[in-house]
């Protein structure tokens, strides 16, 4: 039953980046796509904590949800840092030409 959970886990990082990067590939923004991230990280918390609550049966499986919340707002964070620092290297490359 935990591997279930651990390849669902996965399964929801790597469709919330790559939902992510379409955003990205649309708009051209990634504060957008790191903000598209983060609603993901809400959404797919609670949609992984209502099936962990119908597969356990057991009121306390709705921490994996919150649990699988926290990675993925923690990724969105990640993308957000890399979009200040690419950020902050276009404009510095563009002060100094």
């Amino acid at each position: 039953m935990d591997s279930f959970f651990i390849i669902l886990m996965v399964f929801f990082i790597v469709i919330a980046n790559i939902i992510g990067f379409i955003f990205y590939r649309k708009k051209k923004n990634l504060y957008f796509s790191a903000f598209t991230i983060l609603l993901l990280a809400v959404l797919f918390g609670s949609i992984g904590g209502a099936l962990a609550v119908f597969v356990i049966r057991d009121p306390f499986a709705v921490f994996y949800g919150m649990q699988l919340g926290y990675f993925l707002m923690i990724n969105s964070v990640i993308v957000f840092i890399i979009a200040i620092l690419v950020t902050v290297v276009k404009k510095y490359n563009s002060s100094n030409i």
